[in-house]
């Protein structure tokens, strides 16, 4: 058992019969009243993101979770994906839901895979925070297009769609933010 003093980010709590992940946290000292922890807690079995108030001090449970390493193998129809561990080799399947942006996965990639140790069940798989993919559709980028903030719609190599800035053409490698999905910058060769 923790209490509210031991939140921090990432921390996976149970609560309500669920397991959640604190995505951000504020203690709050009122002038009159209690103290009190505000949050906002993500769901890791639907991905729901909720704010919640705990009073200073109570106990709260925590989740057993582990993270493992795996490498992404192939997809399988449109919402199967197969996996294999990057230590024992063993094969694993999870669907769409559990991945945070599974439209920038490609075939050999590395993952993390939380899993509830209780139970041995898979959580969520979190791509790491910037994937390297190369545009294979894009318009013509216009030489020396740098001054302005304007973008323009490109097809990387896993099939998603990313706005990149007018300079950039079909063929370079870019770097992609998995988390919000957006160009983050070239990739010098």
């Amino acid at each position: 058992m923790a209490t509210t003093a031991d939140f921090k980010n990432g921390l996976c709590i149970v609560y309500n019969n669920e397991i959640w992940t604190i995505v951000e946290f504020l203690h709050v000292k009122p002038g009159k009243g209690n103290t009190f922890v505000r949050t906002k807690l993500k769901n890791l079995k639907t991905g729901r993101v909720q704010e919640f108030r705990f009073d200073a001090g109570i106990k709260i449970e925590l989740a057993r979770v582990e993270r493992r390493p795996y490498i992404f193998s192939y997809k399988e129809g449109a919402t199967t994906y197969n996996f294999m561990h990057a230590e024992t080799f063993e094969p694993l399947t999870i669907e769409k839901d559990l991945i945070n942006n599974p439209d920038l996965l490609k075939e050999g990639q590395t993952v993390e895979i939380m899993y509830h140790t209780d139970t041995d069940t898979p959580l969520t798989c979190e791509l790491p925070p910037f994937v390297d993919l190369e545009i294979i559709e894009a318009d013509p980028g216009v030489k020396g297009n740098t001054a302005t903030n304007s973008l323009k719609r490109a097809v990387v190599e896993t099939g998603a769609e990313v706005y990149v800035p007018l300079f950039i053409n079909a063929g370079e490698k870019i770097k992609v933010d998995t988390r919000t999905n957006k160009y983050s910058e070239r990739v010098k060769e």
